[in-house]
């Protein structure tokens, strides 16, 4: 997995994003409450300046979420490690994410866990996903061109899962592929304008125990339980 050193902006000086990237995870993401080391480590590895587009590559390590292709965004690199340790990750699991975007949150997930499958409904997004990401050389991390909300059910159980937009309710689909004992976290709300982001966590066969953890913003949940 590599990055580069240092890039150019348009006034000419040299970035250096390895640089920015420890004062992102030091100012955006550790000061503001994520103490989960191995986020945070993960955080610190990831070159998320390879996962936005060209032209924003200057922005990269601001704390705010950035267009990306198909009129979506990469979200703010302090909700990604908030949802990531939401998820009370402990190394070596196996983890289902729904909306890949670009596979920055992926790559994050993969310096963690075992195997991440993610699932995104915009083909060209999905190919441009996974060949980054092969390119990069996470090769525990397998995308997928489809509809987020019925899940990889081929993959299923998972030890946890994430969701990368918002919908009314969680998809029934989404619940029924977590292990017992697994934990899913998602932003729930009618309103894309504002949500609650939950964190469900699978009791027994038939029971599940909800916390809302935050509140947040993401673009709709879109698909057949979205």
């Amino acid at each position: 997995m590599g990055s580069p050193v240092s890039n150019k902006a348009p006034s000419g000086e040299r970035i250096s994003f390895p640089s920015l990237r420890r004062q992102m995870v030091e100012h955006h993401i550790a000061a503001r409450g994520v103490r989960d080391e191995l986020v945070l480590d993960a955080m610190r590895k990831v070159p998320r300046e390879l996962f936005v587009p060209e032209k924003l590559r200057e922005f990269a390590y601001e704390d705010a979420p950035l267009p990306i292709a198909g009129e979506q965004t990469i979200s703010q690199p302090y909700i990604v490690a908030f949802m990531i340790e939401a998820l009370l990750l402990k190394g070596n699991e196996k983890v289902l994410e729904i909306g890949a975007g670009s596979g920055y949150a992926a790559a994050v997930l993969s310096e963690i866990a075992a195997d991440v499958y993610t699932v995104e409904r915009l083909g060209p997004l999905a190919e441009r996903a996974a060949a980054l990401l092969a390119e990069l050389g996470y090769d525990n991390v397998h995308v997928l061109h489809g509809d987020g909300t019925k899940g990889w059910r081929e993959h299923a159980p998972y030890d946890a899962i994430v969701v990368a937009a918002g919908g009314p309710q969680v998809p029934e689909a989404l619940k029924r592929q977590l292990k017992i004992g697994g934990r899913l976290v998602i932003p729930i709300g009618a309103d894309f304008r504002g949500q609650e982001l939950v964190r469900v966590t699978r009791i027994s066969a038939d029971e599940y125990r909800d916390e809302d953890i935050a509140d947040v913003r993401f673009v709709p949940l879109i698909g057949e339980e979205g």
